[in-house]
């Protein structure tokens, strides 16, 4: 029975302005490289389209909801970048549910999903599907390089952290998250809680760097950050 390794992939990465196809296929032909050995649960973000669409619906309306609605169509459009990439060994359609995912993967090298609640990121999606298919290891997939005890955008001081236990990365999400529509934070709340309860072990790596996706996908040492189950901090 191959091991699953569940990848949350930021938005941005794969439609920093417009699709970035050669990106989406490297990364692609990465994850084919493993197949033989793992199969890959992935779950994609909206990137800056799904905060530009919860902006604008927020101005129409007003609404957390439908501002949550609006910016979850973008991540089932990315979504669907990276099934057409990985058709021939994946499952045909994006899952509606957990369920239909982990039924996916009994037959398939590749389940592809985009976000599903309002009001729950694709961050919280990852974890819940990790949870749900048997996954030890999620792999967070974003334009920051790991995670830093500050803003690194904002905030020269700010420090990477290499290792971290997942109630350190609760703490800080604590201080960070609000929740509010297309909100960007580098894993929410709730994403956070789901991954303290679950003792699923977490990596932070940059997109940009694929060695780094490599090794962390791997579970070998990387230039991003590892959040551990508090009893192996």
């Amino acid at each position: 029975m191959k091991q699953v390794i569940t990848l949350s992939i930021g938005g941005s990465l794969m439609v920093p302005g417009e699709p970035d196809v050669d990106y989406i296929k490297r990364v692609a032909a990465l994850l084919r490289k493993h197949a033989n050995k793992y199969k890959f649960a992935i779950v994609t973000g909206g990137g800056a389209a799904a905060r530009l669409y919860a902006r604008a619906m927020k101005k129409i309306v007003n609404n957390e909801f439908l501002a949550d609605q609006a910016a979850i169509m973008s991540t089932w459009q990315n979504a669907y970048l990276i099934l057409a990439v990985l058709h021939d060994r994946a499952y045909k359609t994006l899952p509606k549910t957990f369920d239909e995912a982990a039924q996916a993967l009994e037959t398939n090298d590749f389940v592809v999903m985009g976000g599903t609640l309002p009001g729950i990121t694709t961050d919280s999606d990852a974890v819940l599907l990790a949870e749900r298919v048997g996954s030890r290891r999620v792999v967070n997939v974003s334009n920051v390089d790991a995670i830093y005890t500050a803003n690194p955008r904002k905030n020269k001081g700010a420090r990477k952290i290499s290792r971290m236990s997942v109630d350190a990365l609760v703490a800080m999400a604590a201080e960070n998250d609000t929740r509010k529509a297309g909100e960007n934070f580098v894993f929410d709340m709730l994403a956070c809680k789901l991954l303290a309860r679950s003792g699923i072990e977490a990596h932070f790596v940059s997109g940009k760097n694929l060695k780094d996706l490599e090794n962390a996908i791997l579970g070998k040492r990387h230039g991003g950050t590892v959040v551990t189950p508090s009893s192996l901090a």
